[in-house]
């Protein structure tokens, strides 16, 4: 397997003109109740915290002499603040987060008529609009649980195309304009992975369901690369506010990818992105061809390659073996053909690529590591650390197939506190005890990258590592926890969402633990997680974010 070299952003120095060292900056922060897990994931406890340019100087214990005032530029009193490792969601979406902060915001919404109202307001306070877009909805939040119809958008009197992506990016709701727009009607077949709802008659409902979703979104004008670079300016600015330091973008377009190099010239980035590069790019090959690449400082990085295998469980698109429990006869959705799949992965593997397929239904999953096996044994590729992203639904027989292929599973804890309302509907008693489940996979000895997969779900990762350690939403429903036997614990799940999710992305000896010689990356946060009730770390406040040595919120 050929290897492709990191490329840096450096101007290189003439020869023998090279400048003389800057004198580093120093900062220390006291009195703090801070903690980190190092390599081995056991946990330290310390009260300083020395800071060299951008990078762990060195811990303080109690008890130990802290350097003179006179010999740091900097002191700061952290206040008896609890100080983490920076937080790192391993699968997120940053331009569809920005826009989302930009769009009409339909989470959370009780029912159809809520989402109307909500469509209908935004639609009256933004009239220069060419289209009305936004996401969010989830019909299984609904008293009717139905999809929701092209009809009730029609009655608000919008007279410009809509188009509202559900909450889990799988499934879109139209109006009538953006389906004719898109020429979609009785007599539109259903693309290969992907189906278009319709009524009795055949007429198409107004919900389209993955690849259909390709035929209405080429009608929408594209976007500019300054609408782009706004959307992520503002994403990462508002993850920042949450703790977070450092994001896995999963599946990202070329013209993304020139969006944030843009930023990088004009400034640092104020959160690390590891970019993953979507197969589904026109240019793929392109982008395999230009090889890895690392900015100096190390805030972005491109050396994964996204690809969806199914769709998800909510819209019923997540591929199963068996017939879903409540639609007889029906088993989801493959995006690819075998052959399709097979060279995405291939492609990337050879091209010296870490690869990450989305794999939610268990027949999705079954088939993505029947392919790892056997491109690993091809491309002797194992240490590149491939990665299931989601792996919600495992058939027992291959749990264990994760640790003993080096495959990474990328996890979500909150989409187990948002699906339980569904996902036993969906998969019935016996497949459940199969989905979600994060003990059996860390008792088999496998890595679990922690994240979100925002925006189908907040951002916040402590919502996450509540999620993680308690199965319980924010009411404490239900009792006990869901399946409490998959629980993680508190250092687990610490880890998921900082030395493991480093370790998905190559990046442990830079990130994920605040050990001396590692990036300065870490939060101030107003409670400590690990001496409070488990019930209450969704509720943690992040007070500072600091990324590379600065202070990067507030």
């Amino acid at each position: 397997m050929k290897p492709f070299p990191i490329i840096l952003l450096t101007a290189a120095l003439t020869a023998g003109l090279a400048p003389a060292p800057a004198r580093a900056d120093t900062t220390l922060i006291t009195n703090i109740n801070g903690y980190t897990l190092d390599s081995e994931r056991q946990l330290h406890r310390f009260t300083a915290l020395l800071i060299r340019d951008d990078t762990v100087a060195r811990r303080f214990t109690t008890g130990e002499a802290l350097p003179d005032s006179g010999t740091v530029d900097t002191v700061i009193d952290g206040d008896g603040a609890t100080v983490l490792p920076g937080l790192m969601d391993s699968h997120g979406h940053v331009l569809s987060y920005g826009l989302s902060l930009l769009r009409v915001d339909l989470t959370g919404s009780r029912s159809q008529q809520e989402a109307v109202a909500r469509v209908q307001a935004f639609a009256a306070a933004n009239p220069q609009l060419a289209w009305v877009q936004g996401r969010g909805w989830n019909q299984v939040l609904w008293d009717d649980d139905a999809f929701p119809t092209a009809a009730a958008l029609d009655a608000t009197g919008i007279d410009k195309p809509v188009w509202l992506s559900r909450v889990d990016g799988h499934a879109g709701w139209a109006n009538s304009a953006a389906l004719a727009l898109a020429g979609i009607d009785a007599s539109t077949p259903d693309p290969d992975g992907g189906q278009i709802i319709r009524r009795r008659d055949g007429q198409p409902s107004g919900v389209l369901v993955d690849n259909a979703m390709d035929l209405l979104e080429a009608q929408i004008p594209s976007l500019t690369i300054d609408e782009v670079k706004l959307s992520i300016s503002t994403a990462m600015q508002s993850l920042a506010a949450y703790g977070l330091t450092g994001v896995h973008d999963a599946g990202v377009s070329g013209a993304v990818i020139a969006a944030y190099r843009q930023l990088l010239q004009e400034a640092p980035l104020p959160l690390r992105v590891n970019v993953m590069i979507a197969a589904t790019d026109p240019d793929y090959q392109r982008l395999l061809d230009a090889g890895h690449f690392l900015s100096e400082d190390a805030t972005l990085a491109i050396r994964t390659v996204k690809i969806s295998a199914d769709g998800a469980l909510g819209s019923r698109g997540a591929a199963l073996v068996e017939d879903y429990s409540d639609r007889p006869g029906h088993r989801g959705l493959l995006l690819h053909s075998p052959e399709r799949l097979d060279y995405l992965m291939r492609a990337a593997i050879n091209a010296g690529f870490q690869v990450a397929v989305h794999a939610i239904g268990d027949d999705a999953n079954r088939l993505v590591l029947d392919n790892y096996e056997r491109l690993i044994n091809e491309t002797d590729s194992r240490a590149m650390r491939h990665r299931i992203e989601h792996a919600q639904v495992l058939r027992y027989d291959d749990i264990a197939r994760f640790a003993g292929l080096g495959v990474i599973p990328s996890m979500q804890p909150t989409h187990a506190t948002s699906d339980k309302n569904m996902a036993e509907d969906r998969l019935g008693s016996a497949r459940i005890l199969g989905a979600y489940t994060w003990r059996q996979l860390l008792d088999s000895g496998t890595v679990i990258a922690g994240g979100s997969d925002f925006p189908v779900e907040s951002p916040n990762p402590f919502f996450g590592l509540h999620a993680a350690v308690t199965r319980q939403d924010h009411a404490d429903e239900p009792a006990g926890g869901w399946y409490p036997a998959e629980r993680m614990t508190v250092a687990e799940a610490l880890a998921s969402f900082t030395i493991d999710a480093a370790y998905a992305a190559h990046q442990e000896d830079l990130l994920g633990s605040l050990e001396p010689g590692k990036k300065a990356d870490f939060i101030l946060v107003d409670q400590d997680i690990f001496n409070i009730p488990p019930e209450n770390i969704w509720r943690t406040q992040v007070q500072q974010t600091w990324v590379n040595g600065h202070r990067v919120f507030p």
